[in-house]
């Protein structure tokens, strides 16, 4: 009487291209969902850095916004960050995947004082992309997006965020 023990080679092979085709449909819904979670926590994050500047220019400002005036990038988080307005991943300007700058302009007797930040993917190509979208928010706090693929890699800057390129978010 002769007992079999163990698996085929064939048996094996098959198991083993069931695993690859599961693989083969798992893993990119898997790096979908990773860009969707990563743009889910960049718009969150720009809201809470309008909220911030809102309170830093209410409270500590004096009417002026956080960081250098006409100094484009991580001056205002970090005065934000001093504060315990945001927490220090956001504060250090990168979080989730994105890269978060931001400037502002000083008011004068013309006009009123602003600022606008941005989040932009750190990687905004090929299949390690971290983002499909673009997203900034000025003063007026309408979190708006471009997702022209090109201009992933350029920095939202307050022109591109107010200009008719922007997209609001929920159009």
């Amino acid at each position: 009487m002769n007992e079999q023990k163990g698996f085929s080679l064939i048996e094996l092979l098959i198991v083993v291209i069931i695993i690859g085709i599961i693989a083969a449909i798992a893993v990119p819904n898997l790096i979908a969902s990773r860009r969707a979670a990563n743009e889910s926590s960049a718009i969150a994050s720009l809201r809470t850095l309008h909220s911030a500047n809102m309170s830093y220019a209410a409270t500590s400002g004096n009417g002026e916004f956080a960081g250098q005036a006409a100094s484009v990038g991580i001056t205002s988080l970090t005065d934000l960050k001093t504060l315990n307005l945001i927490d220090g991943s956001l504060g250090s300007g990168s979080k989730s995947n994105y890269l978060f700058i931001g400037d502002r302009e000083a008011r004068s007797a013309a006009t009123a004082a602003s600022f606008y930040f941005s989040a932009n993917p750190v990687s905004p190509s090929g299949i390690t992309r971290t983002g499909n979208r673009r997203f900034g928010v000025a003063t007026d706090g309408i979190v708006k997006y471009d997702a022209t693929i090109a201009d992933l890699a350029v920095p939202f800057d307050e022109n591109s965020i107010t200009t008719s390129a922007a997209v609001p978010l929920g159009e």
